[in-house]
């Protein structure tokens, strides 16, 4: 037997020769799958991005701005209506000058000659003053704010918020009168109207509201 014949193989397996058998490593199969997927990832990666640059050099940047919500002509409208909104309710029409308004003031505190008083002051003011007295029933003694102002349906949009810049946190309310004059009724905390110069800048706002700022970070033209 030769010594090559490794021990209990017998004659069946007996190796004849010089020279040894060449013994290769067994092929690790696992490390070309990773490569192969890595390297599709890759390719992906590039026709990705090639895809982008070639959507950005298109124009396909300002196509999408120009179909922006934000861009569009009725986002453009939309933002006019609610600038129109903080000056008249959202009815886009300009408010009327006081002296297309006639007020009727109602005294519904305790202090006498106080509708007197604040009908005269708004006659300087440049309203038209209707009918001056005491509050009804209805209302003496049972408005606690600084006032409430009545009027049409209409007036919510119009007279009233004119009105409302002439005294602090009164109350606008709707009720069934058809003619165009509005009621203020002196409430419980009024002490006084404001002062000339604040109102007067109430006013300005009211009748040139601030345009509605553009949305942040758009590429609207």
């Amino acid at each position: 037997m030769s010594m090559l014949t490794p021990p209990g193989m017998g004659r069946r397996y007996r190796i004849t020769g010089s020279k040894y058998p060449r013994m290769r490593r067994p092929r690790r199969r696992g490390r070309w799958t990773l490569a192969a997927i890595a390297s599709a990832a890759a390719l992906g990666m590039v026709g990705w991005g090639t895809l982008q640059l070639i959507d950005v050099f298109s124009g396909g940047g300002d196509t999408a701005a120009a179909t922006s919500p934000a861009c569009s002509p009725s986002a453009s409208a939309s933002a006019s209506a609610g600038g129109g909104k903080t000056g008249s309710g959202g009815s886009g029409a300009k408010p009327p000058a006081p002296g297309k308004i006639t007020v009727n003031v109602f005294n519904a505190t305790p202090r006498s000659g106080l509708a007197k008083d604040t009908a005269d002051e708004l006659k300087k003011r440049g309203f038209k003053i209707g009918e001056v007295g005491n509050a009804t029933k209805e209302y003496d003694k049972k408005v606690r704010g600084t006032g409430l102002l009545l009027g049409r349906t209409t007036a919510l949009d119009t007279s009233l918020p004119v009105l409302a810049t002439q005294l602090g946190g009164a109350e606008k309310r709707a009720d069934a009168r058809k003619d165009a004059k509005v009621d203020l009724i002196l409430g419980t905390a009024f002490k006084k109207l404001a002062p000339k110069a604040t109102a007067t800048r109430a006013l300005d706002r009211l009748s040139h509201p601030s345009p509605a700022p553009k949305p942040s970070g758009s590429n609207c033209r």
